[in-house]
């Protein structure tokens, strides 16, 4: 026992793990921790990207929050309100209609591996090449929609069409990166539970709710939170589809950010920090909120 103890002690530190993830630790700090402190700071100053910052305390955050007559306290509700109704909007449907999908390609039918793969194709391309082959489809004039249909209808210039574009556009862009990790959970589900709900009746609904949702709960939480935060931050279909109409309707909040950093000649970034930050607490207190209903609901 004395010679283990010994040979413990003797053992040498060893680098080898912390160079393995070094380069990550790396690359999160300069890439994520520098620029999000360094985006709070700037979020208490006015600055114009070109000159020194000025520290004004918390005078970004008054304005956008308080002062009604400030043109950046209308952008930055009218973008958060939007914001907030397309995540209401997508969400639910990023997260039911795959699991759906997964529930019937349990199933194993013909063609399964096929038929999942075409779905998750989407997710491949990047966002400019779904919204301009969705922007062709619904085209007023030349769409294969409303020349399939017959119809005449507005898609980019008039509501509720220009959000459900937009929606479509997003589900048919990423639902298959749920639907894979929706895949892979239900066939980890122990098949002899299954067997015996079904010899003890629970059968339909009654054994989806109180048998595939429990055994699936964790992958489903992350899904959750994850498409949440993705919803949050969505800033392409828009610009590219609506490009924020029909009268800033769907203007969401990382558009009139990047816009008063980036998008003019008189750069406020001081200000797009401080809708940002608000932004990003907003996110994380949301997501927080769902990380911990979820643990009490498992326990």
């Amino acid at each position: 026992m004395q010679e283990i103890v010994r040979a413990k002690k003797r053992k040498k530190f060893s680098f080898t793990p912390y160079l393995f993830i070094a380069p990550h630790v790396i690359l999160f700090i300069i890439f994520f921790l520098i620029p999000m402190f360094y985006g709070i700071y700037a979020s208490f100053t006015k600055w114009n990207l070109f000159t020194d910052p000025t520290f004004i305390g918390l005078d970004n955050y008054k304005t956008i929050l308080t002062n009604t007559e400030s043109t950046f306290y209308r952008q930055f509700w009218n973008g958060l309100k939007n914001t907030i109704i397309f995540v209401i909007i997508c969400v639910p449907f990023q997260i039911i209609i795959p699991l759906f999908i997964a529930l019937l390609l349990d199933k194993k039918p013909k063609g399964r591996n096929v038929f999942q793969g075409i779905l998750y194709m989407p997710t491949l391309f990047s966002i400019t090449s779904v919204t301009l082959t969705w922007l062709f489809i619904f085209n007023r004039s030349l769409g294969l929609f409303n020349n399939l249909f017959g119809t005449d209808i507005n898609w980019y210039g008039e509501q509720p069409y220009a959000w459900m574009t937009i929606v479509i556009t997003t589900l048919w862009w990423g639902i298959g990166g749920n639907l894979i990790i929706y895949v892979a959970a239900l066939s980890g589900i122990d098949k002899s539970v299954l067997e015996a709900a079904d010899l003890d009746g629970a059968r339909g609904l009654k054994r989806f709710w109180y048998i595939t949702i429990p055994a699936i709960k964790f992958p489903l939480a992350y899904t959750i939170i994850v498409s949440v935060i993705a919803q949050f931050n969505i800033y392409g279909q828009p610009l590219i589809i609506t490009g924020g109409g029909p009268n800033e309707s769907t203007y969401v909040l990382l558009m009139y950010i990047r816009n008063l950093a980036f998008g003019t000649g008189n750069s406020v970034a001081g200000m797009a920090s401080a809708m940002a930050t608000c932004l990003g607490l907003i996110i994380g207190i949301i997501s927080i909120g769902q990380l911990i209903l979820l643990r009490k609901r498992s326990d």
